[in-house]
């Protein structure tokens, strides 16, 4: 049995400030960030991890946050060049860095394309005045496009765009001139999300005026035929590319695949062969401690908060609610080699979810998320919960 594709997140934890809708592990920066000492703690961080590639080369690296482009180019190329020497890197390996546009000097994406990076994904939000200051933006409209011209003259040409709808007060023209004003400036990958008020964040506590669901749906539909029109395939819930351009990173996550987790609060998904002769997986799932101060100050091994198997009675919700994500089929096939069961665990929720028409055939064992599968995208992974009392659709949902 063929072990799944392996990827590595890096999380760098501190923003400028944060933004009342964000539910990340965020933290507002220090004034003097610690930046070699967290290096080096990332790089602890993943000797421990480095022995579960068996053999692996990791297809994608992805620096997230907080604000990664708050690290100096220099930091990051030293992690990139000893996390190398401790885990392969694909010849072809996808290095995505966040940035936020108002975070951006001149001549620094130099620096990050000298070191690895060859795809940026800046977090532009909105392009609305009004907007971004609700949203608490540190960044102004006219950041975006420097933003973009700083990316390009570094010659990173691969780079996303982050949009939300359904923001506070907005309008369904708004959100259509949001998305113009993001195409205008022809990225090759746009992340279209709805912005959802988040347990534990400012706006859950306090939550502004949104758009009925209606709108926002209507904001959505708008939004995909516009982007269809404009050569982006939709190909994951909120996530839309050129051709060739698809997410490579994220794509891994969706397809269940494996990815190291390195940084304060990052969280791993690790398979292993219990035997050659046996072929049994076993899913590890990892996380670290969260809070920056705490991850630094603990040694290498106790900052592991969490580590244990994942049950075989919740692996089939844990692959279908990745999967469901896609707008591409998925299979029998797909499914053992995820996550080494039969398919008959799925059987009835399937048939369950095709006579509920959230989902249909695609072929022969294989099958696509329906139009209604996708606007109640909660009901149908819902079906595959170990434990299911529910029989009926709670309601219209779009996930971010």
């Amino acid at each position: 049995m063929q072990l799944p594709p392996l990827a590595l997140y890096v999380h760098m934890p501190w923003c400028v400030r944060k933004c009342p809708y964000c539910d990340f592990n965020s933290h507002a920066a220090p004034e003097q960030i610690p930046q070699q000492q967290y290096i080096d703690a990332l790089l602890e961080d993943l000797a421990i991890d480095a022995r579960a590639a068996q053999g692996r080369e990791l297809a994608s690296i992805f620096f997230g946050g907080g604000t990664p482009s708050l690290f100096a180019p220099d930091e990051v190329g030293r992690f990139l060049e000893a996390a190398r020497s401790l885990v392969p890197f694909a010849p072809d390996v996808e290095v995505t860095l966040e940035a936020n546009p108002g975070t951006v000097e001149h001549g620094r994406f130099s620096g990050y394309r000298a070191a690895g990076i060859n795809r940026v994904s800046l977090g532009a939000q909105t392009f609305d005045a009004e907007h971004l200051r609700t949203l608490g933006r540190i960044h102004g409209s006219g950041d975006i496009a420097k933003a973009v011209d700083e990316v390009r003259s570094a010659g990173i040409e691969n780079f996303n765009l982050d949009l939300m709808y359904g923001l506070p007060a907005q309008t369904l023209q708004q959100a259509l001139a949001d998305l113009d004003a993001a195409l205008a400036l022809e990225p090759t990958h746009v992340s279209h999300y709805q912005l959802t008020l988040e347990p534990g964040t400012v706006f859950y506590h306090r939550p502004p005026a949104l758009p009925d669901s209606d709108a926002i749906w209507q904001m959505q539909l708008d939004c995909q035929e516009k982007l269809a029109s404009r050569g982006y395939e939709h190909y994951e819930v909120s996530a839309y590319a050129r051709a060739g351009r698809r997410s490579r990173h994220n794509l891994n996550y969706w397809r269940f695949g494996d990815y190291i987790g390195v940084g304060a609060g990052a969280h791993g998904k690790l398979t292993w062969l219990a035997s050659e002769e046996r072929a049994r997986l076993t899913i590890v799932r990892s996380a670290r401690v969260k809070q920056p101060r705490e991850f630094l100050r603990r040694a290498a091994a106790e900052r592991i908060s969490d580590r244990f198997a994942v049950e075989s009675h919740d692996l089939p919700f844990e692959y279908m609610l990745n999967v469901l994500r896609l707008t591409e089929d998925f299979g029998e096939a797909d499914f053992a080699a995820r996550t080494g069961l039969e398919f008959e665990t799925i059987a009835r929720a399937i048939a369950e979810a095709q006579r509920k028409r959230l989902l249909q055939a695609a072929g022969p064992g294989r099958w696509r998320v329906t139009e209604l599968g996708q606007r109640f995208l909660n009901d149908l992974q819902a079906l595959f919960l170990p434990e299911r009392t529910d029989e009926g659709q709670s309601g219209a949902t779009t996930a971010a």
